[in-house]
């Protein structure tokens, strides 16, 4: 099948360091292309990919100090896709509302994975407006907030089985909060509950400038303390080191989560999850099996106690079964195969154009190279298939949404 895969441009695909969106993007790429397919990936220049690469900027936009204005490299990129869609059977984009208003002026058809919150007034009417659009959830509590709108189904993230190495005993006595400081993600709770907990509390997360204000006023004074331990924000190799080590992964959201990309990675390395019962959680995480699911800081701090006790390798298989990137990847071509079959699609009533040629090309691509790949790979049985479950214009706004 003949797939575009179109990524948000704010990370490098695979992302150098946090990325959630841009990094599920990387591992359906990639799985796509090692099942046969032929993929065009778009997104930034200094992106890996074994499949074809369209480049929309020279360098990811999040990292590039000389980057002023993050909508116009997304509106070009989104431009040189549908200007290119006859070449396609399927565009798959991940890059929010931003392609929306093209997608009548084709028949290729559109799949759209949502991939941040849902619970904003203004979303609903452009979500709405676009029925012939198969929209796609990454967890059925994401949906909660837009049942109206055309739900195609929903993909769980997936992981490739070998990225991370599984640990059968904790090597180290702490917790950590892993991913962003921002209010909806609470670290100033999760400080609270590891310091009740008696436990180490290892912090491994990015500052975006638009939460910079609530570091320094509301966390940086709770980082003097000998239990707790800021480590800023950490690459691929880290990370694993980090969540395989740790006693659990403590996740005390206060917000919608979509999904939260940071528990099935956990989960890979056979870690438990102590998380807050928002959003996906109680999807993505069994209470008493592969972690707890609980409300109260004084549910989370007993839940501390207890996690010990829980089978690490029961964790391990649990991702192998529910979130690989092969089942993953079966569930999207599910998805790919029955909008090819609808034949009949309702379409706007808009008269359709004839788009002009396309530009000559401004940047060169990066040479294409294999995505690094994990270490220590754990042979597990095959998974079992799951129910076929941006970046917005301004960094500012997709602090706000994204996982």
């Amino acid at each position: 099948m003949r797939i575009a895969q179109v990524a948000p441009l704010y990370e490098r695909v695979p992302p150098v360091l946090y990325g959630g969106t841009e990094r599920v993007v990387s591992y359906l790429t990639e799985e796509l292309v090692r099942l046969g397919h032929e993929v065009t990936l778009f997104a930034s220049g200094d992106s890996l990919t074994r499949a074809r690469l369209e480049a929309a900027c020279p360098q990811a936009l999040r990292l590039n100090p000389s980057c002023q204005d993050s909508i116009a490299p997304h509106i070009y990129m989104l431009d040189q896709v549908y200007r290119q869609a006859s070449k396609f059977e399927v565009i798959h984009c991940h890059t929010d509302y931003l392609g929306l208003p093209l997608t009548p002026y084709v028949t290729t058809p559109t799949v759209l994975t949502h991939h941040g919150r849902l619970d904003i007034p203004e979303l609903k009417p452009i979500f709405s407006a676009y029925p012939h659009v198969a929209h796609i959830s990454i967890s059925d509590a994401q949906r909660q907030s837009l049942p109206e709108i055309h739900w195609a189904a929903t993909v769980y993230h997936g992981l490739p089985l070998d990225l991370y190495p599984f640990q059968a005993q904790s090597l180290g006595a702490y917790l950590l909060f892993l991913g962003r400081i921002t209010p909806e993600k609470r670290p100033d709770r999760a400080i609270r509950i590891a310091r009740r907990a008696g436990i180490p509390l290892r912090i491994a997360a990015k500052v975006d400038r638009v939460d910079q204000v609530y570091f320094d006023t509301t966390i940086r004074p709770l980082l003097d303390h000998p239990l707790v331990e800021f480590l800023g924000e950490v690459n691929e190799e880290q990370k694993r080191t980090l969540l395989g080590d740790a006693l659990a992964l403590l996740f005390p959201i206060d917000w919608p989560e979509p999904f939260g990309l940071v528990m099935i990675e956990a989960l890979a390395c056979g870690t438990p999850v102590i998380v807050r019962r928002r959003g996906s959680a109680s999807e993505i995480i069994q209470d008493g099996v592969t972690g707890f699911v609980c409300e109260a800081d004084e549910e989370m701090v007993a839940a501390i106690q207890k996690v010990k006790h829980l089978d690490r390798g029961a964790c391990r298989r649990v991702f192998a079964e529910r979130f690989s990137v092969q089942r993953m990847a079966q569930d999207y071509m599910t998805v790919y195969k029955t909008c090819l079959e609808r034949t009949s699609v309702q379409r706007l009533p808009i008269v359709r154009r004839t788009l002009p040629p396309l530009p000559a090309r401004r940047w060169q691509t990066h040479a294409e190279v294999s995505p690094p790949q994990g270490r220590n790979s754990l042979s597990v049985s095959p998974p079992l298939s799951q129910s076929s479950s941006l970046a917005p214009l301004d960094p500012a706004v997709i602090s706000n949404r994204k996982q």
